[in-house]
């Protein structure tokens, strides 16, 4: 490495970690003071604004170490301001995975509170459909900006006076979604409706009355008639929220 390189390792590391990596020789604290506050209140900043319920609800000091943790000690995978968020949440799924001592739904809940931030700036291409066309004869086409989530804590109701301490029986399912007029909008799933999500999901060459009878094959349906009804209003309502766009 060469001389202008080391200085300029010891500087970011310097910047990253002032307690741990001393400043490259021959450069003023002061100057240095600016590079740090400027630096380190970016990122706070930027990570207070995308995960404000997490901010609020861990106590001062531990979003406080969280927060320097990550920019201390995590290898981002990208420089830019607008993924750092996911970049977070991966730093607290790793630390999860390696037990570290945080709230047992923290992860879920940063992923939850990214995802708004993933869908506005998502540059998914809108697949090629007939806005228009049957919805049981033919095959289905799902909307990129239309996500089905499953978690296993309540992230949408975890708050500052609401911290679960034992996961519910049954996943959280939720939808988001990015409107037509760039809103992002959250909604809560039944079990069938995340369920035949997944089944479109799943198989891009089946009929919207192939996926309602294998669903109704799995629910057990007692009147399969019915169900299959029921099913095919709901592809119709799905169509007039935007989670589906139409037929291939």
């Amino acid at each position: 490495m060469s001389e202008l390189g080391r200085q300029l390792h010891a500087f970011a590391a310097h910047l990253r970690d002032p307690a741990r990596s001393p400043p490259p020789e021959g450069i003023e604290d002061r100057r240095l003071a600016v590079y740090r506050d400027l630096f380190a209140n970016n990122i706070r900043t930027l990570l207070a604004g995308n995960f404000p319920v997490i901010r609020r609800t861990l106590a001062e000091d531990r979003w406080a170490a969280l927060v320097h943790d990550f920019f201390a000690d995590f290898r981002s995978h990208t420089p830019l301001f607008p993924q750092i968020g996911e970049e977070f949440v991966r730093y607290l799924q790793q630390r999860q995975q390696a037990g570290a001592d945080d709230p047992a739904w923290l992860a879920e809940l940063a992923h939850y509170e990214w995802i708004e931030l993933a869908l506005q700036i998502s540059a998914t291409t809108v697949p090629a459909h007939d806005p228009h066309g049957n919805l049981l004869t033919g095959i289905p086409v799902a909307s990129p900006l239309a996500w089905p989530l499953a978690y296993r804590w309540p992230v949408h109701a975890i708050g500052p006076d609401q911290l679960p301490d034992e996961p519910p029986p049954a996943p959280t399912l939720l939808l988001v979604r990015r409107g037509a007029d760039g809103e992002v909008h959250f909604s809560e799933l039944s079990p069938l409706v995340y369920r035949l999500l997944e089944l479109l999901e799943e198989d891009a060459a089946r009929t919207g009355a192939e996926t309602l009878s294998r669903l109704a094959e799995e629910a057990q349906a007692a009147d399969r008639d019915a169900f299959l009804q029921e099913g095919a209003a709901m592809l119709e309502r799905l169509r007039g929220e935007g989670v589906l766009l139409g037929v291939r």
